[in-house]
């Protein structure tokens, strides 16, 4: 068991104590690791709801919003853009795009060069609550990473760059 101290333990070193005690002859580096990822992507969860909860959207119709915001001038992507993008089956994409045509934020229309196709684009609406909502995000986002200098934050940005892209090519 690795001696630290008081003010420097978490949740999870407790966790990795418990693992040393009852299984010593465990590596439990990654544990470490990604028991800390996942405890913070949680954390950073539920305040980015809250940030996005007052304007009335949750993170699902965000995502939505953003990727139409991304896509430049018009803000126009067909719902299988978006779909693909966001990793989404069409009937959640349909629900998520009624909710906020609903919203006025969001038009659906026909497509020009496809009779069976349709175009979403943001409205004045969307766009306006969107620039306002990515700019909450980003203040808690920022607000979390205050405990770090600069520098500090470039490395963990780049450490975590490196460990998702290799995780993401070692998939099956």
């Amino acid at each position: 068991m690795t001696e630290r101290p008081e003010q420097r333990t978490d949740p999870v070193d407790a966790i990795i104590d418990q693992w040393a005690t009852v299984r010593p002859d465990l590596d439990t580096a990654a544990m470490e690791v990604f028991g800390r990822i996942y405890r913070l992507s949680r954390a950073m969860s539920e305040r980015t709801e809250k940030a996005y909860a007052r304007f009335g959207i949750g993170r699902g119709e965000f995502d939505v919003l953003a990727t139409l915001r991304r896509a430049g001038e018009p803000y126009t992507l067909s719902p299988r853009q978006l779909s693909a993008t966001l990793m989404l089956t069409t009937g959640g994409m349909t629900g998520r795009l009624d909710k906020l045509e609903r919203a006025g934020l969001l038009r659906r229309s026909p497509d020009p060069h496809d009779r069976r196709g349709l175009k979403v684009t943001l409205t004045d609406k969307g766009l306006e609550l969107i620039d306002e909502a990515v700019g909450a995000g980003l203040a808690v986002q920022t607000e979390a990473l205050s405990g770090l200098d600069a520098e500090q934050a470039g490395q963990l940005a780049e450490l975590l760059r490196e460990l998702l892209r290799t995780t993401e090519d070692r998939q099956d």
